[in-house]
């Protein structure tokens, strides 16, 4: 079956729905399996729990804005192992 431009544009305007549907089922499913979910919410590291409480993790560093093409070093974080 060849698919014609009008089909394909059809389908593709879907896919954003589908990532959505895909998104939801992945964080509903790791919030049964192991009760709670780690995500990025206004610049803060922060855990779900099943209940539906929310505890912030810690702040998240600003995103790091550079020219394509530009070469630059990132700095090593020193981090804690729990």
């Amino acid at each position: 079956m060849k698919l014609t431009e009008e089909t394909m544009s059809v389908l593709e305007a879907g896919i954003p729905k589908l990532a959505q549907g895909a998104f939801q089922r992945a964080h509903y499913r790791a919030l049964t399996r192991s009760g709670k979910v780690v995500r990025a919410v206004n610049g803060q590291l922060v855990e779900t729990f099943a209940d539906g409480t929310e505890t912030v993790v810690r702040a998240i560093q600003a995103p790091v804005r550079f020219t394509i093409g530009a070469k630059f070093k990132l700095k090593r974080r020193v981090t804690t192992a729990e």
